[in-house]
């Protein structure tokens, strides 16, 4: 079937923009297309149609194609609970949690699983553009390798590499990659790109040539760098960035498993709003007017990292200031009186005190929530998603952040202190901007529409700088 796989020569090059970019230009070229991703390690998850969870990017990819995300289009997610250890989702639903060195007993599984997506996705479309994790040049991997190579042979998928010259030694990057891997591996790559060029391109003109020649690849060409890559949710923590606006100060807590952390980006693109994203060993600045506790996977890890930073103690004085506190998913979970967890589904079995703020109580259970929902909040529409295990309940619920049909989340007496489980909810305008006025900030509308049109100047970048046309006929 009609498929093309870009791989990068490592983490991080920009896979995960250039396929939604090319997803958008195959789109506005009539091809019915779809994103697909083998597997993908990450905490920051979207809820796909129908139920089933997969990576964010994967989500984006899909909006670019014009479509609604369904779990065939990331079919392995593996979710870091612990520097060893991931929870892995299996289409969609968690199959179990694997330490690092176990993982390779669920390779043909999981490889059955991937395939069997793969055919039901390209079955029903035109193309399929592919995203590989990490890099082939990872030969230790390659025996289990079910993200680049050891898909594109089984599956018969031609690749593109690319490189990031952005950080420096693309050339080796690139010629490396082939010198490292076995020669049936090399054969499945048509061709490379160089990704985040800053500056004239022409003056890389001799170092592309070397590569053409040195490799035998066909280059397909150099993208200069995307400057409104901010426009778009990032896919990985490291990406997270403040904003440059002036106004309300928004400090939000860099958890180390936090999850699902595009929630705060339409808050981010506010010229109303200065956001901090702060990390470990920093002090709740004092002229914060709010903090946000975001999501998590792992609410019992992080609500211990959290008092290791001794952010409780600034959460605390920055309550007694007058501040205000806004808790998301695990940070909802974490900012009530007690956290149970009986059976051990969120580490060691037990109860842990939590914050105190709200007078709520959440008990763990081994189901967990995954539903796109809509309702309203404040009285305007919003949209978004649950992920989540546990359940809270209490007094503070008498008073629910939002109606999603049911009541969700809980305020407490004074409202300065507010926790949901709903996902999302700052990308509906009427609700962020009626949220931001009683925190005497004001809004910008238009976020959603902003996101599609900064994927189609993606695309038309890739189109200025990419042999788009050669590229996309790989696949044929």
């Amino acid at each position: 079937m009609p498929a093309v796989m870009i791989q990068g020569t490592g983490s991080n090059v920009g896979k995960s923009m250039l396929v939604a970019g090319l997803c958008r230009a195959a789109l506005r070229r009539g091809i019915a297309v779809a994103p697909f991703k083998p597997q993908n390690m990450s905490n920051n998850a979207a809820v796909a149609a129908g139920g089933g969870e997969i990576g964010r990017a994967q989500a984006l990819q899909a909006r670019a194609c014009g479509l609604h995300p369904v779990t065939d289009m990331n079919p392995v997610l593996l979710k870091p609970e612990t520097d060893t250890g991931a929870q892995v989702v299996l289409q969609g639903r968690v199959i179990g949690r694997a330490e690092a060195r176990d993982y390779a007993a669920l390779g043909t599984r999981l490889l059955a699983g991937v395939l069997d997506s793969f055919q039901r996705l390209g079955a029903a479309h035109d193309l399929v553009i592919v995203e590989g994790a990490g890099s082939p040049a990872e030969v230790n991997l390659r025996p289990r390798d079910i993200a680049n190579m050891g898909f594109a042979r089984a599956a018969g998928v031609p690749v593109v590499l690319a490189g990031d010259i952005d950080r420096g030694g693309v050339i080796a990057q690139i010629v490396g990659t082939q010198a490292v891997i076995d020669a049936a591996d090399a054969a499945m790559i048509r061709g490379f790109l160089v990704n985040k060029f800053r500056g004239d391109p022409r003056l890389f003109d001799d170092g592309y040539a070397f590569i053409r020649d040195r490799t035998g690849w066909q280059g397909f060409g150099v993208v200069p760098w995307f400057a409104d890559a901010h426009r778009l949710p990032a896919e990985d923590a490291v990406d997270l960035r403040a904003s440059t606006g002036q106004g309300l100060h928004v400090v939000c807590l860099t958890l180390s498993r936090i999850a699902n952390f595009d929630d705060l980006d339409p808050l981010a693109a506010e010229p109303g709003v200065r956001l901090t994203m702060l990390g470990p060993g920093r002090p709740v600045p004092g002229d914060a007017d709010l903090v946000v506790i975001p999501g998590t996977k792992s609410t019992l890890g992080d609500l211990a990292f959290l008092r290791a930073q001794g952010w409780d103690i600034d959460i605390a004085a920055h309550v007694r200031r007058g501040g205000h506190v806004l808790g998301v998913c695990g940070g909802y979970q974490m900012l009530g009186r007690v956290i149970r967890d009986p059976m051990g589904h969120d580490g060691p079995a037990g109860e842990t005190p939590g914050l105190g703020l709200l007078d709520i109580a959440t008990e763990m259970a081994a189901d967990k929530r995954l539903e796109r929902v809509s309702g309203t909040a404040l009285g305007h529409p919003v949209s978004g998603y649950e992920i989540h295990m546990g359940r809270s309940h209490g007094p503070d619920c008498a008073r629910p952040f939002a109606h999603v049909p049911a009541p969700d989340g809980a305020t407490s007496a004074d409202g300065r202190i507010a926790g949901t489980y709903l996902h999302g909810l700052f990308s509906d305008d009427g609700f962020r901007a009626a949220w931001l006025a009683r925190l005497g900030a004001s809004s910008r509308p238009g976020y959603e529409a902003g996101v599609d049109r900064a994927l189609d100047d993606l695309a038309d970048h890739l189109e200025a700088h990419l042999d788009v046309t050669g590229l996309l006929a790989v696949a044929r």
